[in-house]
């Protein structure tokens, strides 16, 4: 299979037919100075007259600054919504996003799995975050939109989606606190038709050692199928594709949150391997509801961890840096299905 990425393609795209028709562009960044950090999200769904905006702030201290709405649009003409702001200022090589809003501020960002109790028993400060995001051309890019479909209609999750690590200037403000942000993250845009429910789970690791090295790993399960493990490899300015992750969790407490993950991430082409552990420092339980045509209730968890990475083997051995691990599950039974993973 081969993917099309062309400069155009960091900007919008034409909306699609399909009723849940999805163009979102995700970032995080982390400072390995301050061990702070957050992410940001907007996703449009014009043709449910409507955006998902997201924004996470990780505070130093444990916690942990979130705000989510769902603004009234009209056309998929910007990322434009709700206070955030995203500007791409050249393509594969610049990217900006401003944020001015409140966010709810969580001493314990568990509280979240239960949003309405959350946002209503915790106090709401005001935020700013104004981010410049480079990254190093066209090369360092991960995906595009594939040749031929990926998934099955009614389970797609993305029609095209790209990647690529970045590094992060600017500065975060929540309440009377603000930061400089001089760190690294990851960037994603995808567009096309999306259901949260679509992966029976999914584990998307992402993790930053500076500027010359870092990953992404991703496993995909499908309930029906063996779905897919992936990812890539930024290591001393070049790319590899990874053709298999294998990883393992330790989770905590009676909702089994991901608490500690070790794994390996390979490429075969390349005969490379990276091994990784990463300590989750602080996570916040998202979810996602729907109705299905029999009028049930589905249940997804996205756990969202701010993870610090270690190598463990090979020539970067030691090597520490920060990143996301998301965990997304469907929940079956009140329990996510995913955990023997």
């Amino acid at each position: 299979m081969s993917y099309r990425l062309e400069p155009q393609d960091e900007y919008m795209h034409e909306l699609g037919p399909e009723s849940n028709f999805n163009e979102s562009m995700y970032i995080n960044c982390f400072d390995p100075k301050t061990q702070m950090g957050g992410w940001f999200r907007m996703g449009n769904r014009a043709n449910e007259g409507y955006a998902e905006m997201t924004v996470c702030i990780y505070l130093p201290d444990g916690r942990v600054g979130f705000m989510f709405k769902r603004p009234t649009i009209e056309n998929n003409d910007v990322l434009d919504a709700a206070g955030l702001t995203w500007t791409m200022v050249k393509p594969f090589e610049e990217l900006r996003i401003d944020y001015v809003g409140k966010v709810v501020l969580l001493d314990d960002p568990t509280q979240m799995v239960d949003p309405k109790t959350a946002f209503k028993n915790n106090p709401f400060v005001e935020c700013e975050a104004h981010i410049t995001f480079t990254g190093q051309g066209r090369d360092s890019m991960f995906g595009g939109e594939p040749d031929t479909p990926r998934e099955k209609p009614g389970e797609e999750f993305a029609k095209a989606h790209y990647e690529q690590l970045v590094a992060a200037t600017g500065s975060i403000r929540v309440g009377d606190q603000e930061w400089n942000m001089n760190g690294f993250g990851l960037r994603d845009h995808s567009w096309g038709p999306r259901y949260w429910q679509a992966p029976w789970y999914y584990r998307w690791l992402t993790a930053n050692f500076g500027e010359n090295l870092g990953f992404m790993a991703s496993r995909v399960a499908k309930k029906d199928a063996a779905g897919t493990r992936g990812g890539f490899v930024w290591d001393n300015g070049k790319m590899y594709l990874c053709d298999d992750v294998q990883i393992s969790t330790v989770t905590k407490g009676e909702e089994s949150y991901h608490d500690v993950v070790t794994g390996v991430i390979r490429s075969t082409k390349a005969n490379k391997e990276w091994n990784f552990k990463g300590e989750v420092s602080s996570l916040i339980p998202l979810r996602n509801r729907r109705q299905d045509p029999n009028g049930n209730w589905l249940m997804t968890r996205i756990s969202e961890g701010m993870t610090k990475w270690t190598i463990t083997s090979g020539e970067h051995e030691g090597s520490v840096g920060y990143g996301m691990s998301e965990y997304l599950d469907q929940i079956i039974d009140e329990q996510p299905v995913g955990l023997a993973e």
